[in-house]
């Protein structure tokens, strides 16, 4: 059999832009899929819950998309639209209160109250300078910044202060109010961690930077399949080759090639590449401890959900939890391997944004609620209870409902081993290092490479650790004289 350039498991994001990356370098490259629809994280498929209704199977909202070095100029190219939300992301409260993060940050400002200075000092600086804030946090860790000695050295100094602020307990100041708090922790929350923490307070000033800048937190219209169907799209007139319903579980699955490219878990990297890799990097692998899960509760309701603040459905993304003080105490539960009453749960519904996505008057909710790894639970029931309380009368509009458990997301997406849909816990180090310690995290053996979540600069549709990863690979090739044909 000819041994190929390249092989990449698993057609992810991260996956189809390190193999963009590589087919461009003139490599010939193969990427196998074990599911019937390439996309990975990014697909949007009938789940059959009504009749022609499109559900988002993992991502629905992409902050990072249009921000992404790599995925924006290929977006643009491929003509896919993000359509931008007027309120990036909303924060209900008990009372009918709510915290909103309009894309403009003046009326975001003046929402906020006394509250709304602080809000402006703390994330405007950085989403003025948008572009310098991507470089800082989704470049490979490993190099600085060209001008974060010279120009950016503000920007760098600025997402320091606030990391080391919101990461630790002065994360008191300088927010002082419950909705400027909740508004703020909800988005640290997509850590999927202890909060607070210096990997939380990177999340959170991140996306609430994101929500001001650029596109803030948009739904690609038609789906998220829209972002995956650019990406083949790019990789076809590259010349490179995708397969679709090819498992890859033991060695004996991988065609002969000269890389292999895993998008995948670090626990499947292990068991394929096998004898590949040293003996302390395959136990480095086996042993990466797992993050918290999700349960996804996926509906179909008759009509938009009846917000009791009106302005929350202008959200693309709204997060339940309540106050800062119960966003933590959940997040501490979930963590510690324990089901929280009130999950912190995220909640889009995408044809407030795009009315295409509702058909006949029915329209598809996705939503998030954040469990212990591995949960057996239906949250079908916890989910609706909780949209209740800020949505009251939303269960008279649900026409279906179905949840996979935490301990079923594999059967969805191979990487979400017990509903872990970050790669990994998280952690400053694991940020940093990945799952192998070692200068460059992606080349985990001497052919093999990881490209996943769980390499830097981690979770996130933006393509980065399939960017940074290819380009490890080019070097590696290069430096044997292989680059190119």
């Amino acid at each position: 059999m000819t041994r190929l350039d390249v092989v990449v498991v698993g057609s992810g994001p991260n996956g189809l832009v390190a193999a963009i990356t590589l087919a461009r370098a003139g490599l010939d490259v193969l990427v196998l899929e074990e599911q019937p629809v390439a996309g990975g994280g990014a697909r949007t498929l009938d789940l059959g819950l009504a009749g022609g209704l499109l559900h988002d199977v993992c991502s629905a909202v992409h902050p990072m998309a249009w921000a992404s070095p790599v995925l924006a100029p290929i977006l643009a190219r491929r003509g896919v639209e993000l359509v931008v939300p007027q309120v990036a992301y909303a924060h209900p409260l008990p009372g009918g209160r709510a915290g909103l993060a309009w894309h403009d940050l003046d009326r975001t400002v003046a929402g906020l109250g006394a509250d709304g200075d602080a809000w402006r000092e703390l994330v405007g600086p950085l989403a003025a300078d948008v572009q310098r804030l991507v470089e800082l946090t989704l470049g490979d860790h490993r190099h600085v910044p060209r001008d974060v000695l010279g120009p950016g050295l503000p920007t760098a100094a600025r997402l320091a202060a606030r990391i080391v602020q919101q990461g630790t307990p002065l994360w008191r100041r300088p927010l002082r109010g419950d909705v400027a708090r909740a508004l703020l922790t909800g988005a640290a929350a997509h850590s999927m961690t202890r909060l607070p923490s210096l990997v939380g307070a990177g999340t959170g000033v991140l996306l609430a930077a994101l929500a001001h800048a650029g596109l803030g937190w948009p739904v690609p219209r038609g789906g998220s399949a829209a972002v995956s169907d650019a990406l083949l799209a790019e990789l076809a007139d590259l010349g490179g080759r995708v397969v679709t319903g090819r498992p890859v579980r033991v060695p004996g699955d991988l065609p002969p090639a000269h890389v292999t490219v895993f998008d995948t878990a670090p626990g499947t990297v292990a068991q394929v590449a096998g004898d590949r890799l040293a003996p302390r990097a395959r136990r480095a692998l086996t042993r990466r401890r797992p993050g918290p899960g999700v349960a996804k509760v996926d509906l179909v309701l008759s009509g938009p959900i009846p917000w009791t603040v009106p302005e929350v459905g202008l959200a693309s993304t709204v997060h339940l939890g309540g106050t800062r003080a119960q966003v933590v105490r959940a997040e501490a539960q979930i963590t510690a391997g324990r089901h929280a009453h009130r999950p912190f749960t995220l909640v889009s519904d995408p044809a407030a944004l795009d009315a295409a996505r509702a058909r006949g008057g029915l329209r598809p909710v996705w939503s998030y609620a954040h469990v212990p790894t591995g949960s057996r639970a239906d949250l079908t029931a916890t989910v609706l209870a909780h949209l209740e309380q800020y949505a009251p009368g939303v269960r008279d509009l649900v026409v279906d409902a179905r949840c996979t458990p935490a301990s079923r997301r594999h059967l969805v997406d191979a990487n979400q081993v017990g509903g872990d849909i970050t790669g990994g816990s998280t952690s400053l180090l694991r940020m940093l290092v990945g799952p192998v310690p070692g200068w460059d995290p992606y080349r985990v053996g001497p052919d093999v490479w990881l490209c996943s979540a769980s390499a830097p600069p981690g979770p996130g549709v933006h393509g980065m650790s399939g960017a940074h990863a290819a380009r490890s690979v080019l070097g590696a090739l290069a430096e044997r004289g292989k680059a190119g044909r």
